[in-house]
């Protein structure tokens, strides 16, 4: 197992500690230190997708298990934020089913090619709807609400536009 499969490990072992911040805070609405500890081990967590990226990519470090298990965990990880975002009624439920839809539908393209021996890396567009919604969710938590949830939209955009590019660029799968 090589640095960048660790730090994807690493962000999956975060998960339930974040549920556990999230679970005990007595006000999860308010910055306190609950509150502080979820979103600084959210911010980690989604560092390590940034950081094992790149350390995959800079060092040559690229797997077959990397492509498979880095965004199984980066869904994940959005996943629970998300969740715990509707819950607490700062995002609205429709939006949050199209992302799971969109993350249904990618997973099962991948699927379908990994039994015709075909690994499908994660696209540009894909990335970037990462990596708004990552950033869009810590502002919503730390109560910069306005922005972050501009940011969410657009990354719900992204979302769906990706997830459209996903399944023309891979339609040959289904052939």
């Amino acid at each position: 197992m090589n640095i960048p499969n660790i730090l994807t490990a690493i962000r999956v072992l975060l998960l339930p500690l974040l549920l556990v911040l999230y679970l005990l805070n007595p006000d999860p609405t308010a910055l306190n230190a609950w509150t502080w500890g979820f979103v600084g081990t959210f911010v980690l967590a989604s560092f390590t997708d940034f950081l094992d990226g790149f350390i995959a990519r800079r060092y040559d470090m690229v797997t077959t298990m990397g492509k498979f298990l880095d965004p199984i965990a980066d869904k994940l990880l959005v996943l629970l934020a998300l969740l715990i975002l509707q819950e607490m009624t700062l995002v609205p439920l429709w939006t949050v089913f199209l992302i799971i839809a969109r993350e249904f539908m990618v997973t099962g393209i991948r699927l379908l090619a990994v039994q015709k021996g075909i690994v499908i890396a994660a696209g540009q567009l894909g990335k970037a709807k990462t990596a708004v919604t990552l950033v869009a969710i810590t502002l919503i938590f730390v109560t910069l609400v306005d922005i972050g949830t501009l940011l969410y939209y657009i990354g719900v955009a992204l979302t769906v536009i990706s997830g459209i590019e996903y399944f023309v660029k891979n339609r040959q799968i289904f052939a």
